[in-house]
């Protein structure tokens, strides 16, 4: 088992990388609920952090059983991350200029939707099955779990600072919000499609 230094320099520096959609959603999230208790922004940033060590498990799972298939969906991963984004976007900027007043300040986001993003942010993180496919499963696994960590405590600094602007934009923070869930998803569709290999 190889877990010297250069391995969890890896793994951290795969977790950095991965979770940077992740933030962006944390950080919209806080923006557009201000008032978001503790108790959830800790399950906010969890739900991340499993998601994101879920799937590079599913991924070298995929390399070790189900190359094949696997082969023949990593294509979709990027229109999936795109679709997702845009619906849950799409609704936070629906929402967000047929409010008024009050009830702008009021955004709570419930469970389905965290689920939603939490996919959508980490589905291409299937692909990191395949970096780490050498690894036998238990350094697969540790891998995994420093990833968590990493995206756990980025996410959790995301939603802070979104809290910290949306408190300042106030009503307009919907709004805001969904536009950037919206441009993170054609990002995300743009690098696994028209800028994979050059990125």
């Amino acid at each position: 088992m190889n877990l010297g230094l250069s391995f969890f320099i890896q793994s951290i520096s795969t977790g950095v990388g991965l979770a940077m959609d992740a933030f962006s959603v944390s950080l919209t999230d806080g923006l557009s609920e201000p008032k978001m208790r503790q108790k959830k922004m800790l399950t906010v940033a969890g739900l991340f952090a499993l998601f994101q060590a879920v799937m590079p498990l599913a991924g070298w799972f995929c390399v070790h059983t189900l190359v094949n298939y696997f082969k023949a969906f990593e294509p979709f991963i990027p229109w999936i991350a795109l679709v997702l984004l845009a619906y849950i976007g799409g609704k936070m900027l629906y929402e967000g200029i047929k409010c008024e007043g009050e009830e702008c300040k009021l955004v709570r986001l419930g469970f389905s939707a965290l689920m939603i993003q939490g996919i959508a942010t980490s589905i291409d993180a299937l692909s990191v099955g395949l970096t780490i496919s050498d690894h036998n499963f238990t350094e697969a696994l540790i891998c995994a779990t420093v990833i968590a960590a990493v995206t756990f405590v980025i996410c959790y600094a995301g939603i802070i600072i979104g809290k910290k602007i949306g408190t300042a934009i106030s009503g307009k923070a919907q709004i805001f919000g969904g536009t950037i869930l919206i441009l993170i998803g054609i990002w995300i569709f743009l690098k696994g499609t028209l800028l994979k290999g050059i990125i």
